[in-house]
């Protein structure tokens, strides 16, 4: 019996990088689950969140609610797992006391980033048909590890890649000076911590660095692209989609 997962875009996937999301699909496909997808879903609320505007915020956060309306036994998957923070942590103090309280905590339940999907609910280690050669280092995005507890599982999935080996780099658990908002409020320092994440990848030898998060990749991808530096960015989505 197939597992039944909606699925959640993030505005910036669907904007500019689409293809991850189609990756997403096609991982979750392979491993047996049954994908729907709502084309009335926007955005979690965060961007306006994170800029202080929680009555718009949680305008957006109650469209979220009723696009993924309660249904127990359907998962909700996205490849972002800094949107799934928002949702799990952030919409706690948006609802509380609210009507809505108890429509948040059903989803709050039902909602799992990528990879802690696959190892953690549906106990799949690997993707057998995942093809990529080379070295790489991960990138642990704040959201993931700080919010919603994720570190292991993207990196047992990589690893079971044939000719895919994993370089740990120095202070990989520190931020890659992204944070949304931040990038555009402290541009300097928002730099100087991309280049201090891109020089410690750099100096493993890997040829890739992969996160759970398209909104880092892209932040050092800008980076990477301005200086020149001999390393890509790739989404742990289509790394597992690769070659096949």
């Amino acid at each position: 019996m197939s597992t039944a997962v909606d699925i959640f875009i993030p505005c910036f996937v669907d904007q500019l990088f689409p293809q991850t999301a189609m990756n997403m699909v096609k991982v979750l496909e392979a491993v047996g689950c049954e994908v729907h997808y709502n084309s009335n879903q926007t955005c979690c609320g965060q961007p306006a969140y994170n800029a202080g505007y929680k009555k718009e915020s949680r305008e957006v956060a109650c469209k979220f609610l009723d696009d993924f309306p309660n249904e127990p036994n359907r998962y909700i998957v996205s490849p972002s797992a800094s949107c799934v923070g928002m949702v799990r942590n952030s919409y706690a103090e948006l609802f509380d006391g609210s009507p809505e309280q108890g429509r948040y905590h059903a989803t709050q339940r039902r909602i799992f980033e990528l990879t802690e999907f696959l190892v953690d609910v549906l106990g799949v280690t690997s993707i057998p048909q995942a093809r990529l050669t080379g070295r790489y280092t991960y990138h642990d995005s704040c959201s993931a590890l700080r919010e919603c507890g994720i570190k292991q599982a993207p990196r047992q999935l990589l690893d079971a890649i044939p000719n895919l080996e994993r370089l740990e780099m120095a202070e990989n658990e520190t931020c890659c000076g992204f944070g949304g908002t931040f990038a555009v409020k402290f541009e300097a320092i928002s730099v100087a911590m991309a280049e201090q994440k891109v020089e410690h990848a750099l100096a493993t030898g890997a040829e890739y660095i992969i996160s759970t998060d398209t909104s880092c990749l892209m932040h050092l991808d800008a980076y990477i692209r301005r200086e020149k530096k001999p390393i890509r960015t790739l989404h742990v989505a289509d790394v597992l989609a690769s070659g096949w």
